[in-house]
């Protein structure tokens, strides 16, 4: 394989790695050579089997992102990351006039505050040994739009941009590459809704020159390339996999 595309020997920590896009990432890291810590709140026992029958390796690590400190703790239990992926989020949906300050809490802890400590700990860490790293954060079209009665979200994900940048600033020159990966409308469990109706469905695909719904290995393909040596000159940039969507 050649090198520049090559993760073997890496070690890399994939957050909501259980399902969906997180999954398929865990699986792009495996087959680029990485040898993937697949961790959620959720188990990610399904994950570690997939890649396991692709003969590649993982293992499983519990991560409670709502709560800081343990997702902090537990990542600096889980020893040396050269990649750390922060792919976990949630949603809350309710128009802005009833949004919940419970609800907000929720979705800004995981998706937002967490991404912030995760990021600041992998650091800390590369730092220490004077070695090198990246970071992938999972950004969304809302971290470019309004969206409508997901408030949290969007904010949250706006800041996701913003971290990518700042941290992107600060860490660029000291070896960590800090890049973001902004999916489109995907096939996952989340927008299975979305799919089903008709409707909605025709309007969403009408907007994407694509014309079709992304899958989630396409958002792996872009997240992995964004931890290989091919990038090393990458820093800062949130990559859209959304099939035009935002072109349009």
């Amino acid at each position: 394989m050649n090198e520049a595309f090559d993760l073997t020997g890496k070690r890399a920590l994939v957050t909501g790695a259980n399902t969906g896009i997180g999954q398929a990432i865990a699986i792009g890291l495996a087959d680029a050579g990485a040898n993937v810590v697949a961790a959620g709140r959720s188990s990610c026992d399904e994950t570690v089997q997939l890649i396991a029958a692709r003969g590649k390796s993982a293992e499983t690590a519990s991560l409670d992102l709502s709560d800081g400190s343990f997702g902090v703790d537990a990542l600096e239990k889980l020893g040396e990351l050269d990649i750390l992926v922060n792919n976990a989020g949630i949603i809350r949906r309710a128009d802005s006039v009833e949004y919940s300050e419970q609800d907000w809490d929720d979705v800004i802890d995981v998706n937002q505050k967490a991404v912030f400590l995760l990021s600041q700990a992998f650091a800390k860490s590369v730092f220490e040994r004077d070695g090198t790293g990246r970071i992938v954060n999972i950004a969304s079209l809302l971290s470019f739009q309004g969206g409508i009665r997901v408030p949290a979200y969007t904010a949250s994900k706006h800041a996701v941009a913003g971290l990518t940048k700042i941290l992107a600033n600060e860490w660029a020159a000291k070896g960590i590459n800090v890049n973001a990966v902004a999916p489109g409308y995907i096939e996952t469990n989340n927008t299975a809704a979305l799919r089903a109706d008709a409707k909605r469905n025709g309007e969403i695909l009408s907007r994407i020159p694509a014309q079709r719904w992304g899958d989630p290995a396409d958002i792996a393909g872009a997240v992995t390339f964004l931890c290989m040596p091919a990038s090393a000159y990458i820093h800062g940039a949130i990559l859209n996999v959304d099939g035009g969507w935002l072109a349009r």
